[in-house]
């Protein structure tokens, strides 16, 4: 069970990124409306938020330091807070600002912020090979660090999931696959996606434990996390956790959500995690006007993190090939020419 402290600490990064995913939100849309155009606004292309979301993270990474990686998806913000990315960092690379945590070159589906060992992907699955590759770093450093993989539920049938949950299991390895259930991939509910009720079930397969969470409770997530990351840091091996979890946006901005019944977002709303906490703190004796002065202070630095990011300068375009893989390595021999195959010219 988490002491009050912890509880409080909880409550502020929930209620940080429930806010930050709003205020996202709200810049995300001008611009783009009354007729969507992705391209338009302050933040152009996808943007994919997370509220509903709050308890998987901050269950989980109250248990990390900042030794320890964490991957997370395209779905990242929460646990990126969470795990203690910089707040104005973080808000300038979504602008695509120059002082982003990737010179405004990532967006938000590319956060990387090294001081923290935090790190997310577009692509489906794909935080679990690098996570894994940690992990075995870790053990063979000899050190007691962890790492943690972050996916939906839609993804526990991806190719990159069951291999790295193989390698993990063969060789014991201190990593532990958070499995955030939201009930829907993308479009479709998730029982026409996958074959199993409980994902944490693939870990049969693969002689590696296997928990779910079936409410969606930080309290109940930071005490399984806490036997999980525990059990990774004591050297017995990976787990596969499942959290249910409640999306209560759509896939995506802009996403229509067309195929979802009126009734799920309803509940979805009414099994949120956010006032569990709050009932929770009352429980252990902290008044409203301290839980107030939290949100106040969350709001606060969600709008000091905004007001920031939008004030940053946009990245020089003769800067576009810097840190990139397609320039040459100064040092490095000259790359030879390539003959045509085809008879013309390169």
């Amino acid at each position: 069970m988490p002491s009050v402290s912890e509880l409080q600490e909880m409550y502020e990064q929930a209620v940080t990124a429930r806010r930050y995913e709003e205020r996202l939100q709200e810049e995300y849309l001008e611009g783009k409306q009354p007729a969507f155009d992705i391209s338009a606004g302050p933040i152009p292309g996808e943007l994919h938020l997370a509220a509903g979301h709050e308890a998987a993270a901050v269950g989980v990474c109250q248990h990390l330091r900042d030794s320890d990686v964490v991957t997370a998806p395209h779905r990242p913000h929460h646990v990126a807070i969470a795990k203690g990315v910089d707040l104005r960092r973080m808000t300038a690379e979504i602008f695509g600002r120059r002082t982003g945590l990737s010179k405004g070159k990532g967006g938000h589906m590319h956060l990387y912020d090294p001081e923290v060992n935090f790190a997310c992907s577009g692509i489906i699955a794909q935080g679990c090979p690098p996570a894994v590759g940690a992990a075995l770093a870790a053990k063979k450093r000899n050190t007691d660090d962890v790492a943690v993989a972050y996916l939906g539920e839609g993804a526990i049938s991806q190719g990159a999931f069951l291999e790295s949950l193989n390698l993990a299991g063969l060789h014991d390895l201190p990593v532990v696959f958070v499995v955030e259930d939201n009930d829907w991939a993308i479009s479709m509910p998730k029982g026409r996606v996958t074959d199993v009720d409980d994902g944490s079930r693939r870990a049969d397969g693969f002689a590696v434990h296997g928990d779910r969470v079936d409410v969606d409770d930080a309290v109940a997530v930071y005490e399984a996390a806490g036997e999980a990351v525990g059990r990774a840091r004591n050297g017995n091996g990976p787990t596969l956790l499942e959290v249910q979890v409640h999306r209560r946006m759509g896939h995506f901005m802009g996403d229509p959500e067309s195929y979802r019944p009126e009734a799920d977002a309803e509940r979805a709303e009414a099994l949120d995690s956010i006032p569990r906490l709050e009932e929770r703190l009352r429980a252990h004796g902290v008044e409203d006007d301290e839980i107030e002065g939290i949100r106040e202070r969350a709001n606060d630095r969600v709008e000091d993190a905004i007001v920031w990011a939008k004030d940053q300068p946009q990245p020089d375009p003769e800067e576009a090939y810097e840190d990139a893989f397609t320039q040459q390595p100064e040092g490095w021999p000259e790359r030879p020419e390539v003959a045509a195959t085809d008879g013309g010219e390169r």
